[in-house]
This record gives C-alpha cells, structure tokens and sequence, in this order.
C-alpha cells in the first residue's frame, strides 16, 4: 500500500462524488485506484448508514471494477470492506440472507486458517513468548498450577510454558490447564498435545476441557481448588465480552466520544469474577485498534486505518503471490470486518479496544498493571527480530508492549494481577 495512504488515517473529508466515468476508473494507476477505493467505500458506508440502497449499490458496483482479489493489497482490503457492506444491505431481507448465508467452515479448514494465520503472523509468536516467560518468572516457586485458558487453544502457546515448567530446578510442579473454547476440536486437540508432552517431561498434569463460548462460561466449569495459584490467558478473545445491545447509544447519541471508556454489563461482571478468584496474573493479548464505536463510518474509518497495516505486513509474508495460505489468512480478517461493518448488537462481536481503554476496565475492575517479562526494550526489540522480517517493532506502554508494523500499531500485550 503506498506510504502517503498508510501513514495516516483516512480522510474522513474526502470528496463523497461518483462522477469518475468507467473509462476514466480503467486509466487510473495504482495509487490513483487507492484513493479512488477510500473515496468510494467511504461514500458507500455513508449511503449504507443512511438506508439509500441504489446510491449504494452504485458504489458498489465502481468498487468492484477497481477491487481485487487479488491486486495489491489495497484493493484486496477494498473487497472485504465491500463484502461486509453488501453483507449489511441483504441483513434487510432476513430471509435472503439466511438462504445465502454460507456454512461455517468445517473444523479442519478452521484449524488449518489458525495455523497459517500463526506461520503467517510473527509478532503472535512474540507475544507467546513473552507470556512464557512471564507465567515462568511468575510461578517458579509455585507447587500447584492452575492456568486458565479463554479461548486462544494453541498448543504452540503451551507446549513450551509445560517444557519451561518442567525443567526448574526444584522440579516440575503440578499443572492443570484449563481451555475454554467452543470448538470442541480444538480442544481434543490441544488435551492430547498437553498430556503427551507433560509425559514426557514426567510433570503431574489435568486438563480441563471447557466446551463453551466465553460469554457463557461460568465460575463453576473451571472446577477451581483450593491450593492452586492461578494464571489466566486471553489471546485475542476477551473484547468478544464488549457485545452488547447498541440501540440506546444509537438512539440517544451516547458515546459520541470515541476516547469515552463506556461501561459494559457483560464486561464488567466477568471482570469481577475473575477477581474473585485471585489470579496471581492476567494475561491479555488484544488487536490495538477502536472498533467499539456507534457509527458506522467511524467503524469504517478505525477499521480501514488498522486492517491497512494487517494487510500491508500480510505482503511483507507472502510477497506478491496469491496463494492459499493467504487468502485463507485475509478470509480470516474478512469475517472480522463483516462483524465491524455488518453486524450490530450482541452479534457484533469484533470490538476491538486499544491498550489505553483496557488499563481503565482493569483498573475499575481492581486490577494492577503487572511488568512483562523482558530483561530491557532492546531486548524485547531483539525478540521481534528473531520472530519477524524488518518492519516490525515493539513499543513500551507502561506496563505493557505494543507490536507495530511500520510505526502502526498491530497488537498490545499487557499483564494485570489483583494483589498489591
């Protein structure tokens, strides 16, 4: 994507007029098509908003001319974006959408879009290896372990915490994980993994398979005991707890301020359940970007500026090829913008807040920023290039680190405990 669209965010003042001639949308060079897609998706999320379907569609159509598949990576984001859109316009005929609606996809293409998306994203890799070491420093002189996992499943997160555990010096502890996850294959998956390598290393070892999604889970399906010191990890799940019925907000133009922390029922009450239980450390991995927003060009905007410098590192992978690893890996984020962009209410799952906003749910919830573990930034900085290619780069936050790709921020991951 040229370096004068990523930079900044988009304009939101950009011309919103489709006099641009088919012929004319035919002699554009790339970065003239850049623009030209900004303008046109900004100009078919205002008329989307607005109800005017024809304008819309017209849109649309000017869009699909200009997108593609498989063209750089502007015009790739350009056919997500319009997807999601479209997506929106058909939600108005509930029957149409439900007879074109397509099945999920079955749990093997899940697994293998989890893995590619793993190869695919070093700055993940770095952020596993952060909480590694930080659960190790954390729980060296603990007997018994309990840590909880909400969502994430990923024996490449677990695997080496089991392996670093079990190589103390006073010998492994014992050590029950817990997996929340609503795909139960994943869960199969990860137990067999954790046992056959707990195993090996000759460690007591539960698992505790928990077969829901994080919304429903509650304090009991953790099987918590008396004695265990507990550790909690959220990779990438916990802002699905932020969906919430938006039609007040809508109707009464609350949260009008984007930098306006508001408080959520959900969020709040599982927050005060995990502080409950005294974990010695929360873990938190989230996207840093500011997707929890009412309208829906603000959404556009936000979305458009972060998803920018998703797809720009996507080339930094996979070059210039169109292969299947990476249109399984931009499937992925394309289901996340049709949430941002189509999906409303408690459907709307993908809000995303930054660093910033999570410090004050925490902090309103009785938590305590915790130091990562790194010995200095230089050398969280040399992790980032042993996970990565050039490009990427951490950023301190305080308690926290910030994963940016080119100066954007891609991911922050921060550490929380209730004690003082």
């Amino acid at each position: 994507m040229n370096s004068s669209l990523a930079s900044t965010k988009p304009d939101v003042t950009l011309s919103l007029t489709l006099s641009t001639s088919p012929d004319a949308l035919e002699a554009l060079n790339l970065e003239e098509i850049g623009i030209k897609l900004i303008q046109l998706l900004l100009t078919c999320t205002n008329h989307v908003s607005s109800g005017n379907l024809h304008r819309a569609d017209v849109c649309l159509r000017q869009i699909s001319s200009l997108a593609s598949i498989s063209g750089n990576s502007m015009q790739r984001l350009a056919t997500r974006f319009a997807s999601a859109l479209a997506v929106r316009l058909v939600k108005r005929w509930q029957g149409l959408y439900k007879a074109l609606n397509r099945a999920e996809p079955e749990s093997s293409e899940m697994d293998r879009d989890q893995s590619t998306f793993a190869q695919a994203f070093p700055y993940l890799g770095l952020a596993y290896a952060i909480i590694t070491r930080t659960l190790i420093q954390t729980m060296s002189e603990e007997h018994i372990i309990h840590i909880i996992d909400l969502g994430s499943g990923d024996p490449k997160l677990w695997i080496p915490l089991l392996r670093g555990l079990g190589h103390l010096a006073h010998g492994p502890p014992h050590v029950k994980i817990t997996c929340v996850n609503a795909n139960k294959v994943v869960l199969e998956k990860l137990g067999k993994n954790l046992f056959k390598e707990a195993e090996s290393l000759d460690m007591p070892f539960q698992f505790n398979a928990v077969n829901v999604r994080l919304r429903d889970l509650t304090l009991d399906m953790l099987n918590i005991r008396s004695g265990e010191v507990l550790a909690i990890a959220s990779i990438l799940s916990l802002h699905v707890l932020l969906a919430e019925d938006d039609r007040v907000d809508a109707q009464f133009g609350l949260n009008k301020n984007n930098n306006s922390v508001k408080d959520c029922k959900q969020m709040v009450e599982f927050l005060a359940m995990v502080h409950s239980v005294s974990p010695k450390v929360v873990l938190l991995v989230e996207q840093e970007s500011d997707n929890n927003l009412t309208r829906l060009v603000d959404r556009f905007v936000e979305g458009l500026h972060y998803y920018s410098a998703i797809f720009d590192s996507i080339d930094s992978t996979f070059g210039g090829s169109s292969c299947e690893e990476r249109i399984a890996i931009e499937k992925m984020f394309g289901k996340e913008i049709e949430s941002i962009m189509a999906c409303e209410g408690l459907e709307r799952e993908a809000r995303h807040e930054r660093y910033a906003k999570w410090t004050v749910r925490f902090a309103r919830a009785g938590f305590k920023p915790v130091r990562l573990w790194y010995d200095s930034i230089e050398e969280a900085k040399r992790l980032m290039v042993a996970y990565g290619p050039e490009g990427y780069l951490v950023v301190n936050q305080r308690a926290g680190l910030m994963i940016c790709w080119h100066g954007r921020p891609i991911y922050s991951v921060s550490a929380w405990t209730c004690f003082n």
